[in-house]
């Protein structure tokens, strides 16, 4: 049985340092659960992937065993906002944010298929907010993007020329949330090392006007 990559074969998990892509990002099916704070000691982050991932897991087992179609469970992936967005460039205050943690769901798995393997985690308890954990669609569209290799605290520069510069120039205007992509486990690799996809959902300037 062939397993699929989608870091490999999906082109939205594909970005370069130093190059903002304009790309097109088709619908995706997400489980999603929110929270508020500071990643770094927000209790809402921790309990958000403690949740997620007995799910994901069991999703990919439940498509292995059942529907005979392995895959690599996906990055973690989270939608970012405050009311005042120059918390994610200048000023960085982590407690204004907000945040949905995410992890794609291959689009031959659906809401039955997903309904199922919550009772099954359920069972099992080892998920504190699983109830909390909804399975939408994402719908992003246009989008610019880049690679930002090391430390989370050092994305401002590379979002703040995304915001005013890039997208701007590129006769864009931001039209949802900051969104990333942790190709690495940043509970296991150096700071220096992390490699995040930053995306920045955008319309052009007229269809705002």
């Amino acid at each position: 049985m062939d397993k699929v990559d989608f870091k490999r074969s999906l082109p939205g998990f594909r970005a370069k340092q130093g190059r903002f892509d304009l790309i097109e990002v088709p619908d995706s099916q997400y489980l999603m659960i929110n929270g508020h704070g500071d990643p770094n000691t927000s209790p809402d982050f921790a309990s958000a992937l403690t949740s997620l991932y007995p799910l994901a897991y069991g999703l990919k087992f439940f498509s292995k065993l059942e529907l005979g179609r392995d895959y690599v469970v996906p990055p973690l992936e989270g939608l970012w906002w405050a009311d005042d967005m120059t918390t994610f460039t200048s000023a960085r205050d982590k407690s204004a944010w907000d945040f949905t943690l995410m992890l794609f769901v291959p689009d031959w798995l659906d809401g039955e298929h997903v309904d199922g393997v919550v009772e099954t985690v359920r069972s099992k308890g080892s998920a504190p907010r699983l109830g909390e954990i909804r399975f939408e669609t994402l719908r992003e569209g246009t989008c610019v993007q880049t690679l930002h290799i090391g430390p989370f605290d050092d994305e401002g520069p590379v979002l703040e020329r995304m915001h005013t510069e890039v997208i701007p120039e590129a006769g864009m205007k931001m039209s949802g949330d900051h969104h990333e992509i942790y190709l690495s486990d940043f509970r296991r690799t150096a700071p220096e090392k992390l490699r995040t996809i930053l995306r920045q959902p955008v319309t052009p300037q007229s269809d705002l006007a």
